[in-house]
């Protein structure tokens, strides 16, 4: 049994979906105005791994993630740039793919993108002024808070502390304060649709109930993103869109932590805003995924060079062990039965692996299962004797692992390289036989300098990355 934590009610419960064996899930995307920061790569790869876990559990998960494509941020960068709006987020979709590919997230079943959206969300907005939740003023159309009787109901808070906080910004024409825009008069310059108001572009809050609904139906199982978008943007599509509906929008809503730049929570103001684009110039990638799933998805993730270090030793253990598996089982007897205390000790460290990931995929725990899976197999690489079906077994719980937390158990510039690396092994080990030592410590100094150490074993020179 799958339990998650659901923002709305502020309690673990048992994952039920609407249609048995189907999870319909909708992640909030990003605006792509510019490269993706760490705080969106943790959102990406913690509900990556949520979906990576139910597909592991037998379910057919339709993932929906979307692009912001029209808003305030890329009307001013293409501003800034001499580009047009499209321009701007198409570079940017595409550098968002390359990041969070290089992170090993899949892509959604659907990336719907606002711009290609606008005759639903036009008409989305119609429905709500014609049943009296939405009004126009000013070419501008707003919905009536006030008007929905549930709002507040994700944050938990009363509508009257609400109004404490709202303001009318500068020509704005709201009959209360608490109101929000669906529809925005475009300003001289500003890309622009036509619409019954006058030509404009959508409010943020509309895009994603009307995407989430073009594309997974009335009602979801899953609705997720960061913490910061539970108030405004995920109460406000609460209401657009059981107003709209006339039902339940989501039945589960997911939030993930925030992260923190060395203790600090990350703001352009601090000068710590962080890139995925430049991190991963000088970090693994799969380094900086291991590292955030160290973490479980609800709890803040501090970053830090010291932390990610150890994340990065923590997977070489991982990967080296592989290694040594996969290299011992070409030598292993293949009629020898398999170990029952080894493979009762696999069996148990994959339920415990489960176990942690029911319970509202604790990613944290889980990790914590695959050092214990590979101390075992270190374990068991000390016995004289293996067996090739204990290896595999070993081998098949490790990609399990793999496979659900989305880290790879060979590094991506190790599958680039390790032919050349192989080519210079074979080189140092002729020259070393020819007593050419001045090559083989050549050679030897070269791959150090990779970060590629080499290791004397009963199978012959190999290497590992340092």
């Amino acid at each position: 049994m799958i339990t998650l934590y659901n923002t709305l009610t502020r309690k673990k419960e048992e994952f039920i979906p609407i249609e048995e064996g189907k999870v319909k899930m909708y992640v909030c995307g990003p605006t792509v105005y510019n490269y993706i920061h760490i705080g969106n790569a943790r959102s990406t790869v913690a509900f990556d791994v949520v979906r990576r876990y139910l597909e592991y559990r037998g379910y057919e998960v339709e993932y929906v993630s979307n692009f912001t494509d029209v808003d305030d941020k890329l009307i001013r960068t293409a501003n800034e740039l001499g580009e047009t709006v499209p321009e701007i987020a198409d570079r940017f979709i595409e550098a968002f793919y390359e990041d969070t590919g290089a992170l090993n997230c899949k892509r959604g079943t659907s990336n719907p993108r606002v711009m290609d959206h606008m005759d639903d969300i036009i008409q989305f907005i119609k429905v709500l002024v014609d049943k009296g939740y939405a009004y126009e003023s000013g070419g501008d159309v707003y919905y009536r808070t006030r008007h929905f009787d549930g709002y507040g109901k994700l944050s938990h808070q009363s509508i009257d502390d609400l109004k404490v906080g709202a303001r009318i910004e500068s020509g704005e024409q709201k009959e209360d304060d608490l109101d929000f825009a669906l529809w925005k008069q475009a300003k001289p310059g500003e890309i622009k649709w036509e619409s019954p108001w006058g030509e404009g572009r959508p409010g943020w809050h509309i895009e994603c109930s009307v995407m989430a609904q073009v594309h997974l139906g009335d009602t979801i199982d899953i609705h997720a993103g960061g913490t910061d978008l539970q108030f405004p943007h995920h109460e406000n599509e609460i209401a657009q869109s059981e107003a709209h509906n006339d039902t339940t929008f989501a039945n589960y809503w997911m939030h993930n932590g925030f992260v923190n730049i060395n203790n600090e929570k990350m703001s352009k103001s601090l000068g710590n805003f962080i890139l995925v684009h430049d991190i991963i110039k000088e970090i693994d990638p799969d380094v900086l995924r291991f590292f955030m799933v160290g973490a479980h998805y609800r709890s803040p993730v501090n970053y830090d060079l010291d932390l990610v270090q150890a994340a990065k030793k923590g997977l070489e253990r991982i990967r080296n062990s592989y290694l040594a598996l996969t290299e011992r089982k070409e030598l292993a007897i293949k009629d020898e039965d398999s170990s029952d205390y080894y493979i009762k000790g696999i069996d148990q460290v994959l339920k415990d692996f489960e176990m942690y990931m029911d319970d509202d995929f604790n990613t944290a725990n889980a990790i914590t299962a695959w050092y214990d899976l590979n101390k075992l197999a270190n374990k068991y690489l000390l016995e004289n004797t293996t067996s090739v079906r204990t290896i595999q077994y070993f081998e098949e719980v490790y990609q399990i692992f793999s496979d659900v937390l989305g880290v790879p158990l060979v590094g991506q510039t190790q599958q680039l390289l390790d032919e050349e690396i192989e080519k210079l092994i074979e080189e140092r080990n002729a020259a070393r036989k020819s007593k050419d030592f001045k090559r083989a410590d050549e050679i030897r100094d070269m791959l150090k300098e990779q970060n590629i150490i080499l290791e004397d074993t009963a199978q012959g020179v190999r290497f590992r990355r340092g």
